[in-house]
């Protein structure tokens, strides 16, 4: 026993050193009104939980942030590859509809993310997701101009990104006028809610544009006394005697205020950190120890600095994933793929235009990567131990890659693009680990990353049992008491 006990103190002593060396506090869960400089406005919080779960926000009523942000995935994607808009209601492994081109990233502690999305196309230039001295920067239409430097209401990197969603065609807004009619280029129209069924071409002709699409979600929620009401309680220039419109910032602030409420990272490592070395199993604590050492995971899943304890550098990284796309067909997918035969994924090169950046992605956040049904961009793993085995040997494993075994979804198992092999220096050499050093580090991310709060039991009960648009509430297959 004597000998154990000991062994059990030196391990204690290399994990407190290790996390020393990665500047890892295991604090970063508590700081957020901290980092905010005031406290979570709670009020505002619900009503942005309201919007997230109403199909309201989408022109075709047919999608909103929970179909693909689901509570029973810890608020991330229940696919491999994301079904937004035309699904059918479900949202959990029965899921259908036509799929975009990559999996919805989690939106559970995204408040510290300086990169947002697989390509980190918004982003804070200052590194810092609370700090807008530098503005936010988004693609275009709106690029460094919509949300400036020292904007005084957006202030949060999530703020901007919640006026985002709702423009976008294969997520929430859908392809207005596509009723089969080739003739209609849903670039140079928007639906027009007063007649289903109908378009109107956008005021300057020129393309398509976001701020329009925007303006039809308002006149929704400026045309429902219930999110009046409820708007009205928290900003005074919506409510009695001012009674002006709601405004988009405001969608924004609420949206973004529930996303400051999912914060869970209070895992086994953190409660490590701060002094209570029984959070951590044996095994956890030698999986730890690979991943900030021998395995040098945290190279890439990085916890200084602006990766703020996330594990991740929220930088990117041509990892070699594996290529699939939806089969052929009516219906099975809203996005053409690129390559000349129409199944990979150029990542950031998609953004930049480079050839340099082709088939580069942002490093995943590895908190709670447990609750997550599939891994990496496309989802093209089904298990968390296949998706770490894959990244120990890269090179060698990406030779026998077969959908079928790795599980994933029938209509992505007979596309697979062309093999990636110009890996991130840090992947091209393989791993080597013993059985039992991998059951260790599998144990640590597993479940020494996991924060108990995160769970599914918890996280359903968000879901409200009906919206203030009176619009029907998405089934949650993995929240059984949702319906």
């Amino acid at each position: 026993m004597f000998a154990a006990e000991e062994k059990d103190k030196d391990l204690d002593t290399q994990l407190r050193k290790a996390l020393l060396q990665a500047s890892f506090t295991g604090t970063v869960g508590s700081s957020i009104e901290a980092r905010l400089g005031r406290p979570i406005d709670r009020k505002l919080a619900d009503l942005g939980r309201l919007l997230w779960f109403d199909v309201a926000g989408g022109l075709h009523s047919d999608n909103t942030c929970g179909g693909c942000h689901a509570p029973s995935d810890g608020f991330g994607d229940t696919q491999s590859i994301a079904i937004g808009v035309q699904n059918n209601n479900k949202v959990g492994p029965h899921r259908s509809g036509p799929r975009n081109q990559r999996r919805t990233p989690t939106a559970a502690n995204s408040a510290f993310y300086p990169k947002l999305m697989w390509n980190g196309r918004f982003s804070a230039p200052s590194g810092n997701p609370f700090n807008n001295s530098q503005g936010f920067l988004f693609p275009a239409p709106e690029s460094n101009v919509k949300f400036p430097a020292n904007d005084p209401i957006i202030k949060h990197l999530l703020i901007a990104q919640a006026h985002i969603p709702p423009t976008e065609m294969v997520e929430v807004a859908g392809f207005t006028g596509a009723n089969g009619a080739a003739d209609i280029n849903p670039r140079l129209y928007i639906f027009d809610d007063a007649k289903p069924g109908t378009t109107v071409p956008l005021p300057d002709g020129s393309g398509f544009r976001n701020e329009p699409i925007r303006q039809a979600v308002l006149a929704r929620l400026n045309g429902n006394a219930s999110y009046r009401k409820l708007f009205g309680q928290i900003f005074p220039s919506v409510a009695l005697p001012a009674n002006g419109p709601i405004d988009f910032t405001m969608v924004g602030r609420a949206i973004a205020e529930f996303e400051f409420t999912l914060v869970f990272a209070d895992a086994p490592v953190d409660r490590f950190a701060r002094g209570d070395e029984k959070a951590m199993s044996s095994s956890e604590k030698k999986g730890a120890l690979l991943f900030f050492g021998k395995a040098g995971c945290v190279s890439c899943h990085a916890v200084s600095g602006q990766s703020n304890e996330m594990f991740s550098d929220f930088n990117m990284h041509v990892a070699g994933v594996p290529q699939i796309a939806p089969s052929f067909g009516v219906g099975l997918g809203n996005v053409i793929f690129d390559g000349p035969n129409e199944d990979e994924d150029f990542g950031l090169e998609q953004l930049t235009g480079s050839a340099a950046d082709r088939y580069k992605f942002r490093s995943s956040p590895l908190r709670n990567v447990s609750l997550q049904p599939t891994f990496f961009h496309n989802g093209a793993f089904t298990k968390l131990k296949d998706a770490m085995r894959f990244h120990l040997d890269t090179a060698n494993e990406s030779l026998s890659y077969n959908p079928a075994k790795a599980g994933v979804d029938k209509d992505l198992r007979y596309r697979i693009g062309p093999r990636v092999t110009a890996l991130d220096p840090l992947l091209a050499s393989p791993k080597n680990l013993s059985r039992d050093e991998f059951e260790d580090l599998v144990e640590f991310v597993e479940r020494g990353l996991l924060d108990p709060k995160a769970s599914k039991q918890n996280l359903c009960r968000l879901v409200p049992e009906k919206v203030p648009s009176g619009l029907p509430v998405m089934d949650f297959e993995g929240c059984p008491s949702s319906k």
